[in-house]
């Protein structure tokens, strides 16, 4: 059964509506095929429009910011794409408290409290996402994550109630929360943070940004660190030390900056890149009886 979608969005107010959208253009791997429909909506009433929509025909939807973690197939996906990205990023202060809505940058937060001379944030400045996805991963780098600055969240629930709750209850915990538990979506957050010295906040933020570049291939697209840490190794590591610094399939590569990275090094498309990732995996688990298991969300239609 075909769904006319134009007939199911023309009428109501959802904020900006792309049909057949290239996901490649929502991705920071700059790779993946077309969804049905792309909505990028302004405001919390047309968040809750969309997702009446979608409720109401029974339609697959997803929820994305920048796409800083995403890989989509070839193929695209059949589905709502609901993007909370530059369209959904206020922030606002209020002594030292910030509160940010879902689709602004960490960067963007970051640098919003240095100019306001907060301390506290420096270690989410590099991380490339929307503060969503860093609140339902519960995002951290450099000693810092993100239930350590959460105050609260304004999220809405499976039955589309917009409902606030303190940071306690966000059951935040290694790249995990309360909002992958119960299918929540992030609207906004609180951040509690200190007073501090400018110049300070900045040099610390400026170290940070400097090992991050330095270190990571920043310069390609990519989905950030493919593979998850497995205990008691670094992917990273196992993956040069099985000789795979630099392997390449066509345009998909492993960096040869750092290993734990799988980068877009031209024109690369998503059955690249996961040749490459299975590719490292096979090599990996034979050599040490190590399984990799990606970091980076795979999505969309795949050939069967």
């Amino acid at each position: 059964m075909t769904i006319n979608y134009k007939d199911i969005f023309s009428n109501v107010d959802v904020g900006e509506v792309l049909y057949d959208e290239p996901m490649k253009n929502h991705t920071t791997f700059k790779i993946g095929g077309p969804c049905d429909v792309l909505v990028m909506p302004n405001t919390i009433e047309q968040i809750l429009n969309v997702l009446n929509l979608v409720k109401e025909n029974d339609l697959a939807y997803m929820i994305i910011g920048n796409g800083s973690n995403l890989l989509v197939s070839d193929q695209g996906i059949r589905k709502v794409i609901v993007k909370l990205h530059k369209n959904f990023s206020k922030i606002t202060l209020e002594e030292n408290k910030i509160t940010s809505q879902a689709g602004a940058t960490l960067k963007e937060i970051a640098d919003f409290a240095l100019e306001n001379k907060l301390q506290g944030f420096e270690f989410a400045s590099g991380i490339p996402g929307d503060l969503g996805g860093a609140v339902t991963m519960n995002a951290g780098a450099y000693g810092g994550e993100m239930k350590d600055v959460l105050e609260s969240v304004k999220v809405i629930d499976k039955d589309l109630n917009v409902i606030d709750i303190d940071a306690k209850d966000m059951n935040l915990r290694y790249r995990n929360s309360r909002v992958q538990d119960e299918g929540l979506i992030v609207l906004e957050a609180v951040i509690n943070l200190s007073e501090g010295d400018y110049d300070k906040i900045k040099e610390y933020q400026d170290e940070l940004t400097f090992k991050r570049e330095s270190k990571q291939p920043l310069e390609f697209p990519s989905a950030g660190s493919t593979f998850k840490r497995p205990e008691g190794y670094y992917a990273g590591k196992l993956i040069d030390d099985c000789g795979l610094r630099g392997y390449r399939y066509k345009d998909a590569m492993v960096s040869e900056k750092h290993c734990g990275f799988v980068i877009n090094a031209g024109d690369a498309n998503c059955e690249q890149v996961l040749y490459v990732i299975n590719h490292v995996k096979e090599v990996v688990f034979e050599k040490f009886g190590v399984n990799l298991e990606p970091e980076v969300r795979i999505i969309g239609e795949f050939k069967k």
